[in-house]
């Protein structure tokens, strides 16, 4: 675990589990609003991570890869949505706004994978983690965050991944 100054903070996950439960922290803390952004290559873990995020966010459905569907939707026992966005086939920021992305915004936490294809489309204000395959079980995560909101969610996962250590 290292942290890399006030806005960025690394973790090296030594397994799939271990990956999953990082982002169950992560999603315990989301709200409506609140944009994640996941970086890295094939089989980097960026949907390993959302199905974390999705359980600790309280998700009763299955999570899978929107890859081919580009974006799937998350519900809660409340009624909550958490819309989880794919933009690997897309070529512009526009084609993400002709999905509405705004409105899924609205609605609840929004998951993006591939978001470096879209990024004139984003929010200014996201986390935005970085996923880099070191081996084959382990994975070298950098989250950065982006704004005053970003920058309270970041020091709530360190604080609970720092606690869960001790």
């Amino acid at each position: 675990m290292t942290i890399l100054d006030a806005n960025t903070f690394e973790f090296i996950s030594r397994s799939a589990d271990q990956t999953k439960r990082i982002g169950m922290r992560l999603g315990g803390f989301l709200n409506t609003g609140d944009v994640i952004c996941l970086c890295g290559e094939l089989g980097a873990g960026k949907t390993t991570l959302t199905q974390g995020i999705a359980h600790g966010w309280g998700s009763i459905d299955p999570v899978k890869s929107p890859t081919f569907v580009l974006v799937r939707n998350y519900r809660r026992a409340d009624r909550a949505e958490m819309n989880h966005l794919d933009a690997y086939r897309l070529n512009s920021g526009q084609e993400a706004e002709d999905l509405d992305l705004d409105i899924m915004i609205e609605k609840g936490p929004l998951i993006i994978e591939w978001p470096d294809k879209i990024v004139d489309a984003l929010p200014e204000e996201n986390l935005w983690i970085e996923l880099v395959c070191v081996s084959d079980q382990q994975r070298n995560l950098t989250i950065k965050a982006a704004g005053k909101r970003y920058k309270l969610l970041l020091l709530e996962l360190k604080n609970k991944m720092v606690k869960s250590f001790i």
